[in-house]
């Protein structure tokens, strides 16, 4: 962290996010304000996805509802990975059902050299959303976020989503120089949609790189460390998480790149991941993660069981924040969220 964070709060998440031991386990879960909260479903229905992003009162109320709900540690903006892409002037729509889909792809050096770059005026509504939250919020921390610009660009070049980045990749190896361009210029999007929240005053950051598990790890430290290198060392005084999707042989590299806390999904339990981020002379690594949100649709008898072996895990780190090892799916209880809140509460840190 940041020499300039602020380091009195008791906040179990800062807390712990610090590597102190706070008064219970942290815990938030990724998406938690979303489709599984009817209250969530209600406010949306006929809203589009990007004018909800864009409306300061709408995604005030929408970030507040899983903390009302829940009692959860933490609240996360409501936003969208591509929000500083739309506010930036890139022809990107979220189409439901199918997510974000970009009006014109980014394929070659003269369309990577178009790119318009972000204004920090463009993110007004979302800088005013953030001092309305910190009004409301008292000493629940928020959480700001953005994708990485790995994911961003794997959207623009392949105009969607994608299961295997074939164009992606194919970008990545045959031109190099037209990649670090295009990914040079997400970086610089990205960290000014970060540096914006933090002015606002969001108390963390985590920064989603959705697909990065998708390449080796030599890929990855060639062709995207550096460019998430440089978002996250361009954002100080708040801690800085990290997480990607089935990243458990990049973790390492993650946590060079900058990270204060590594996210981890559920594909690796959380004392193999410490293992794998330590390193001699360097604190215990700090990790966020990383029950299976698939466990949440189990009996609870198996959701406790789940939760007790992370946490029980997760001591190996120097701080833990229980979180998912990705999103809460939309079909999930939220009384079985509430709890997980409450018996993760319940445990020692």
């Amino acid at each position: 962290m940041s020499d300039t964070a602020p380091r009195t709060s008791t906040a179990p998440l800062l807390v712990a996010a610090a590597g102190g031991t706070p008064a219970h386990p942290p815990v938030w879960f990724m998406r938690q304000a979303g489709r599984s909260l009817p209250e969530y479903r209600e406010i949306r229905e006929g809203i589009p996805m990007l004018e909800a992003c864009f409306t300061p009162e709408l995604v005030r109320e929408i970030t507040m509802q899983p903390v009302r709900r829940h009692g959860v540690d933490a609240a996360i903006l409501f936003s969208d990975i591509v929000v500083p892409l739309v506010a930036a002037g890139i022809g990107v729509d979220i189409v439901p059902g199918t997510g974000p889909v970009v009006a014109e792809p980014v394929r070659t050096r003269e369309s990577v050299e178009a790119l318009p770059l972000l204004a920090p005026d463009g993110l007004d509504p979302v800088a005013e959303a953030i001092r309305l939250l910190r009004a409301e919020l008292g000493e629940t921390p928020l959480i700001g976020f953005a994708g990485a610009p790995f994911t961003l660009a794997s959207y623009l070049i392949e105009g969607g989503p994608s299961r295997h980045h074939e164009r992606t990749k194919a970008l990545m190896y045959s031109d190099p120089a037209t990649w670090h361009a295009l990914l040079g210029a997400l970086a610089t999007i990205t960290t000014t949609f970060l540096t914006v929240q933090v002015a606002a005053g969001v108390q963390a950051v985590q920064l989603f790189d959705s697909w990065a598990g998708a390449l080796s790890e030599r890929d990855y430290r060639e062709f995207v460390q550096p460019h998430s290198a440089r978002v996250l060392g361009a954002v100080h005084g708040v801690p800085k998480i990290h997480f990607g999707v089935g990243t458990a042989e990049l973790l390492p590299a993650m946590r060079e790149a900058g990270a204060d806390v590594v996210g981890v999904d559920w594909r690796l339990p959380l004392d193999e991941a410490v293992r794998r981020l330590s390193r001699p002379g360097t604190p215990a690594p700090v990790v966020q993660g990383n029950l299976d949100p698939a466990a949440l649709l189990a009996d609870f008898a198996v959701v406790e069981r789940e939760v007790r072996r992370i946490v029980e895990e997760g001591r190996a780190a120097g701080g833990h924040i229980v979180n998912l090892g990705h999103g809460v799916l939309p079909n999930t209880d939220p009384e079985v969220l509430t709890r997980v809140v409450e018996l993760v509460h319940s445990l020692t840190p």
